[in-house]
């Protein structure tokens, strides 16, 4: 659904994007990582129509954005890092504004409104001024207002940044929602819990480089090994007595103690846990609890970036 293909872009001396190449399956929710600097709103500024490559070419659903613009902005919704409301508007007007915008017919204009009104929860408050909303709901008028023209491909640049717990989860499963109706999302942010909840793949870029892409699944396995995981587990009692002992056990390494977890590497896949957790109790270890890290990316992003701004 989206190819990048060898783009590059610079800002006078400054090279933000450099031959970065990409893609992302319909469907999918795609994860764009990276620090400050690292070229990641450069990026989706491309995709969006904003910005041109100086080199390369972006594809929409196989439309170029250079040869084609227009047809890959009716194709696309893309909602900014920073979001701009307009005083003296109401929450249906402002949609409404923006459907007119994307030229919705008027006998189609009003249902679609209250459609996404009702998608994005905002029924309630329709009346209400755009001016006055907190960060969680203009964020959430701001997706809504991606959505008006119902896009295949949603670009949505660091949309959780500000937003307090309670936002974020509803946010979080707002996007799931928008997956299981086919919409193919590229999201950039720096809350990597979040993203390993609801992505399905992830590129990581630095000083505009893109370090590692594809399968959060594929890129676990490539570091792990396909049949090595990375398990946790919590004890009673001697907690080193219990680290000796796993040590001990054929296939486990890697052992040590964080905040209050044990953390050790095991080599089988998941079906080897349950004689694993048999071993231990059958050895007095009082296991309380055991968990996979299946989708440790704070990890991996540690190890493939260097922290360096371009």
């Amino acid at each position: 659904m989206i190819s990048v293909r060898h783009v590059c872009k610079a800002f006078k001396q400054f090279r933000a994007v450099w031959d970065l190449s990409f893609n992302v399956p319909a469907a999918d929710v795609y994860g764009f990582v990276g620090p400050n600097g690292a070229g990641k709103t450069t990026t989706m500024r491309m995709m969006a129509t904003l910005l041109d490559p100086d080199y390369g070419d972006i594809e929409i659903d196989g439309i170029s954005v250079l040869d084609e613009p227009e047809t890959v902005r009716r194709m696309i919704g893309y909602m900014p890092d920073y979001i701009g409301v307009y005083e003296g508007v109401e929450i249906q007007e402002y949609l409404d504004f923006f459907a007119r915008a994307y030229r919705i017919y008027p006998a189609r204009r009003k249902k679609l409104v209250d459609e996404i009104m009702e998608i994005t929860e905002l029924t309630g408050v329709r009346d209400k001024d755009v001016s006055v909303l907190s960060k969680g709901m203009r964020q959430r008028l701001c997706l809504a207002k991606t959505l008006v023209h119902d896009p295949k491909v949603l670009i949505l640049d660091e949309p959780a940044a500000g937003l307090d717990p309670r936002a974020r989860i509803e946010l979080r499963l707002l996007l799931k929602e928008l997956q299981k109706l086919g919409k193919t999302i590229i999201i950039s942010s720096h809350i990597l819990t979040e993203l390993a909840d609801i992505c399905n793949s992830v590129g990581f870029i630095e000083r505009g480089v893109m370090l590692q892409s594809g399968k959060i699944d594929d890129i676990l396995a490539a570091r792990t090994g396909p049949a090595n995981q990375r398990l946790r587990i919590r004890v009673l009692g001697d907690v080193q007595a219990a680290m000796v002992i796993l040590r001990s056990l054929t296939g486990v390494t890697g052992v040590e103690f964080e905040r209050g977890l044990i953390q050790f590497t095991f080599a089988q896949n998941e079906d080897g846990n349950p004689g694993l957790l048999r071993e231990l109790l059958e050895r007095n270890v009082a296991v309380v609890s055991l968990e996979q890290e299946s989708r440790n990316l704070e990890d991996i992003f540690l190890k493939v970036t260097q922290g360096v701004i371009a």
